[in-house]
């Protein structure tokens, strides 16, 4: 089955460097990933600044700008993963993520994802992003 794990943080928390070693974490788990079958896509977002928003109210179509909504959180990028089950799916969610919601299919959406915190350093001295959150969805 497919899963897709959709990667949420503070934009505004992580400075260039936790970025750049987040952006290194991910690159070494779509490696592995791909070692063992499972890797299908991946891809970081812009800032959400850069984002387009179009809503359509009562047949009329409404484009806008920039930020969506206020959130604590922001979609950063994502993974398309190949997994046996759902609990296999958070197992992978789960060995990068400090937090993993469950969700199954909900075109409507599934609610608002924890509050994101800061970007840590591990004993070797490299940052590893503690407080993001993956969304599983199938």
């Amino acid at each position: 089955m497919k899963y897709l794990l959709l990667i949420y943080a503070d934009e505004n928390a992580w400075t260039d460097a936790e970025r750049q070693a987040c952006y290194g974490e991910s690159t070494q788990l779509a490696h592995n990933l791909k070692e063992n079958g499972q890797f299908i896509s991946t891809s970081p977002l812009q800032p959400v600044a850069t984002a387009t928003c179009v809503k359509v109210r009562e047949s009329k179509r409404v484009v806008t700008d920039g930020p969506f909504a206020e959130a604590r959180e922001q979609l950063g990028g994502y993974f398309m993963i190949e997994a046996k089950n759902l609990d296999e799916a958070i197992d992978v969610a789960g060995a990068d993520s400090g937090r993993t919601q469950r969700h199954g299919r909900n075109p409507a959406g599934s609610g608002d994802p924890e509050p994101a915190g800061s970007v840590g350093k591990s004993d070797s001295g490299e940052f590893y992003a503690k407080d993001h959150t993956f969304l599983v969805v199938r």
